[in-house]
């Protein structure tokens, strides 16, 4: 039986529910992985071997490989678990979310300092205005 999911009509949106945490845990295991030095080293040593170690999707790897960390959250990924692809790549956390968005990092913090991503043609479809 299917669980009513009303959140799922907000555009742009993916919530990371139980649903998504079972298609993303193998992602989310090969991500939590890299806390460790050897690990990391292994990793950029080569990437698709070290994947290759994990039971993950080929999509879910071509994603990291490609990282398209937008692809990763639509695959099962949670953006915590993400941000340690970014940290082994040496990137902040801002400059992670700049590149999920499309914009630079200087443009991602100035929306941020600026109050954040307008509203407007972000709620959910089904919510009147």
């Amino acid at each position: 039986m299917s669980l009513d999911k009303p959140y799922k009509d907000v555009p742009g949106t993916t919530i990371f529910d139980a649903e998504m945490s079972r298609l993303g845990y193998h992602l989310n295991q090969f991500c939590m992985s890299l806390m460790k030095a050897d690990n990391r080293a292994r990793f950029k040593a080569n990437e698709r071997a070290y994947l290759d170690e994990w039971p993950m999707t080929e999509e879910q790897k071509q994603a990291v490989l490609d990282r398209d960390l937008n692809r990763c959250i639509s695959l099962g990924g949670n953006i915590y678990f993400l941000a340690k692809i970014g940290a082994t790549d040496g990137k902040s956390f801002q400059q992670m979310a700049g590149s999920m968005t499309g914009m630079s990092e200087e443009e991602y913090r100035n929306m941020m300092i600026g109050g954040g991503r307008s509203i407007e043609g972000n709620r959910s479809l089904g919510e009147k205005k």
